[in-house]
């Protein structure tokens, strides 16, 4: 059969956005992301080449037609480029296409259709399940994240992954020899997160909830609405050594004193927070909130507006 063939290019960020915006339009195997031809270009904004194929039949017009207008603020804000379209007679391969990209200093990310690879000196690999539900997990803040993890992840440490999402923040620390708590309060989130684990195996290590940390279950879903969660509300006093929270920044600004009080306050090693999933213009807000509660901040990572801050308990 014939295809119609869409393509684009976008950069870091815009690859999860087209995979959310997506995610009830089209069926997540008609999907393929390879690298940009010119990624290692100093001229091009661009990181990743999508390709979406739809069967060319009578109704492939309304189709794309509904795709550019789901897609059009991410071209108008320059994160892709416009949809190009083709009719091919074959999709770009019909074996899985794998994605594969490195992160920081010792992660490597794979989709769940990548072949078994063997183990790689001196790399942490990490395996997400293809979904369109969390896109491709190479989202900023996801790798921000990541960046400060693997400097702050010690063996034996108890951590918390909060808001966890797909689960690969739990993961990797899981590989780092920690032992989690991945809590979210969306179900899709906590089935994702369980079946990342199972993926890679560190079952033994993650514990996985639905459920809040303190004023958390106030809240609702992350998303805002008035939709509750149904989970559990957590009360961690002095619990975790670690806790990462890569969601919006007036989560972080609310829980702000649930952090300090979940974190152990240890004087010969105090407790650490680290922050993700908010941009630069509300980096300010957050550290303020932090400061209030007894956070200094000690290190950070940028990728473009996205920003993580790791902070430390003052005692």
């Amino acid at each position: 059969m014939s295809w119609m063939e869409l393509s684009l290019d976008t950069t870091h960020e815009a690859v999860d956005w087209v995979c959310t915006l997506l995610a009830e339009t089209i069926d997540i195997n008609d999907i393929y992301i390879t690298e940009y031809a010119e990624f290692n270009s100093a001229s091009s904004d661009w990181t990743f080449t999508m390709r979406l194929y739809l069967p060319y039949d009578v109704s492939a017009r309304t189709q794309i037609e509904k795709i550019e207008s789901l897609l059009s603020p991410l071209h108008r804000t320059g994160m892709t480029t416009a949809i190009q379209t083709n009719i091919v007679e074959n999709k770009i391969t019909d074996a899985p296409q794998p994605l594969v990209h490195p992160i920081g200093e010792r992660f490597i990310i794979f989709n769940s259709d990548t072949p078994a690879q063997s183990e790689i000196a001196d790399k942490i690999t990490l395996k997400l399940q293809k979904t369109l539900a969390f896109g491709s997990g190479l989202h900023p803040a996801t790798i921000v994240s990541l960046r400060l993890l693997e400097r702050y992840t010690v063996p034996n440490m108890q951590v918390l992954d909060f808001g966890s999402g797909s689960g690969i923040l739990s993961v990797a620390m899981a590989k780092l020899g920690a032992n989690v708590l991945a809590l979210d309060n969306d179900s899709v989130a906590v089935e994702a997160t369980q079946e990342t684990v199972s993926l890679n195996n560190v079952e033994q290590q993650v514990q996985v909830m639905q459920g809040s940390l303190g004023r958390g279950s106030d809240l609702g879903h992350w998303m805002g609405g008035n939709t509750a969660s149904n989970g559990s509300k957590i009360e961690a006093k002095n619990t975790f050594d670690l806790i990462v929270a890569n969601i919006f920044a007036r989560v972080h600004i609310a829980l702000a004193d649930d952090f300090r009080a979940a974190l152990r306050q240890n004087q010969a090693q105090p407790g650490l927070l680290i922050t993700a999933g908010f941009t630069t213009d509300h980096e300010e807000s957050v550290t303020t909130a932090l400061a209030e509660a007894g956070f200094e901040v000690i290190d950070c990572e940028r990728l473009n507006e996205w920003v993580a801050l790791a902070h430390r308990c003052n005692s």
